[in-house]
């Protein structure tokens, strides 16, 4: 097989993928413990989700992600588009605090542009039948895609999926983790968690990481709070280390304190990896990913 043929099979599957992660955005795996908080001085908050049983809260979802792959003298780019909106219904809260919630998509207009086959978009709001690969997409429009119970910190405790779905690319962890006690700026809280990674020839690795966060500022009741991801386990192999491109990511959260929710998010990756497909190739992955709380009510 060409590098040009290869890099035509592995472009096609990247897309999909990132399409079909873009609209699910669905749950990844479950932190390996529980939260560690650092502990630090000064006025004290305690982060907290606080939701309702029969509301329903709305994220207006925008995921960007570019492609550059080069293979000897072949270089191919892909870039992809998808903006959507996410709806999580609460369906009971217990006197525990503990909400139960299920996941879906309402709409979603995506785009995909590759430097040798030109450009494809859809909307779900048109007429125009979904294009051919896009199939999947559509059907997964408007029904539960997953249903799970969390707790006030937004550990879960139970999940369950209605649909089948990819893990996330884009740093979507369906709620944030948060400490469980009070803490003040400065304040920073660890969440372990464990990657699995599909490898050539049907081989899976599972690769163990670090998500830090820590609360960078409280003003006007809004909690900034900042993410980084480190990888512990050592990455020694360029084709392992090209297929975690996706799945490590850094980014900002902003969490309303007294309505107990996230309002915003931005998480982004830019990275290259050098010789995952012999010495003279390099495959380069930027993503950014943005939600905003949409409020029924006209209110942020």
């Amino acid at each position: 097989m060409t590098p040009s043929n290869r890099i035509s099979i592995r472009r096609t599957r990247r897309v999909m993928r990132l399409l079909s992660l873009a609209v699910a955005g669905c749950i990844v795996s479950q932190p390996t413990s529980g939260v560690a908080a650092a502990p630090t001085t000064g006025p004290v908050v305690r982060l907290e989700y606080r939701f309702r049983q029969g509301e329903s809260i709305d994220m207006d979802v925008s995921h960007r992600a570019l492609t550059e792959t080069t293979v000897g003298a072949t270089a191919q780019a892909t870039e992809t588009a998808t903006d959507s909106r996410k709806i999580w219904k609460v369906l009971a809260v217990d006197g525990d605090g503990h909400a139960t919630l299920e996941h879906s998509v309402d709409d979603v207009t995506m785009t995909s542009r590759t430097s040798d086959r030109g450009q494809v978009r859809w909307s779900s709001a048109g007429d125009d039948p979904a294009p051919p690969g896009y199939e999947q997409v559509k059907a997964s429009l408007g029904v539960p895609l997953s249903r799970l119970v969390i707790d006030r910190s937004g550990r879960i405790l139970q999940r369950r999926e209605l649909r089948p779905c990819p893990p996330s690319s884009t740093g979507d962890l369906v709620v944030v983790p948060l400490p469980e006690e009070p803490v003040a700026e400065g304040a920073e809280w660890i969440v372990p968690q464990e990657v699995v990674v599909d490898l050539p020839g049907g081989l899976r690795k599972a690769v163990r990481t670090r998500l830090r966060y820590r609360l960078e500022s409280l003003r006007d009741g809004i909690a900034t709070i900042s993410v980084d991801t480190t990888v512990l386990t050592p990455v020694d192999d360029p084709r392992l280390e090209s297929r975690l491109l996706e799945r490590i990511w850094n980014g900002t959260i902003e969490f309303d304190v007294e309505r107990g929710r996230v309002v915003r998010r931005e998480t982004g990756i830019d990275r290259r990896v050098v010789g995952f497909e012999g010495p003279e190739s390099s495959v380069r992955y930027k993503s950014s990913l943005e939600e905003r709380l949409v409020d029924r009510q006209g209110e942020r």
